[in-house]
């Protein structure tokens, strides 16, 4: 398969609609939940916030930069990346709802401002990385989507809407791990009849044959390459899985 075209307008909504949820679940909590574990090595649940609103902020610099054309860095610098992230961990939990609320709000004028005739221009996100304007609500959409989960608070893969799924196993399968030196070459199966190749085999004609089919759900598919699942719930066939490189 080849990556989905981007659909601007919805993938924006689908933004608002996960921040939404997110915000559901943190008004569950309390400050001193906020200080606990988070589900990624050496995280508290405050880390996931301060990161979730500098993410939002950082692609803020990103549209605005497409619009109107003058370069400007996701974050200054990848120490100061991490320094905002530890210095804001350690706040209430009101403080952090504030921040992912008016981060948000940021970000969705951004989108919001962003004329039509910009939205293919390229941008320079972190680590070299070049990417459509149109594509960056859905990088947000994982960010918002995929650490919800890591937050520990019942959110699980198994509950990431359809939409997300399909578009995120979409982006991991043709770019994100297309060509990996560090992965294998992967048939990708989803239940509904899909499929990907990727890995070290690529997705170009004439690539070698896939050395594991990997079969099972979206949700499934998306836990084990993201590292949010171990795996146990796919079909290799009888191969085994083949670590996945971090995203």
């Amino acid at each position: 398969m080849t990556l989905t075209p981007p659909d601007f307008p919805h993938d924006a909504a689908a933004v608002r609609e996960a921040t939404d949820r997110l915000l559901v679940s943190l008004g569950k909590l309390d400050d001193e939940a906020i200080g606990e574990p988070s589900l990624l090595p050496d995280w508290s649940r405050g880390h996931v916030l301060a990161h979730l609103a500098r993410n939002a902020d950082a692609l803020v610099n990103l549209l605005t930069w497409a619009r109107t054309g003058v370069p400007a860095p996701m974050y200054t610098s990848a120490e100061a990346r991490d320094g905002d992230i530890a210095r804001d961990a350690d706040r209430s939990l009101a403080a952090h709802l504030e921040d992912l609320r008016e981060s948000a709000a940021r970000f969705d004028a951004a989108v919001d401002a962003l004329p039509a005739e910009r939205r293919a221009y390229e941008v320079e996100m972190r680590n070299g990385v070049v990417e459509r304007a149109d594509r960056l609500p859905l990088r947000r959409l994982a960010e918002v989507e995929l650490h919800h989960v890591d937050l520990g608070v019942g959110y699980s893969v198994a509950e990431l809407p359809p939409a997300f799924l399909g578009s995120e196993l979409d982006f991991l399968a043709t770019v994100k791990f297309v060509r990996h030196p560090k992965l294998p070459a992967l048939e990708l199966r989803t239940d509904d009849g899909r499929t990907w190749h990727t890995g070290g085999g690529g997705t170009t004609t004439g690539g070698r044959a896939p050395s594991v089919v990997v079969t099972g759900s979206p949700a499934a598919l998306v836990g084990w390459l993201t590292g949010r699942s171990d795996g146990t719930e796919l079909d290799a066939q009888g191969s085994a899985l083949p670590a996945v490189p971090p995203l």
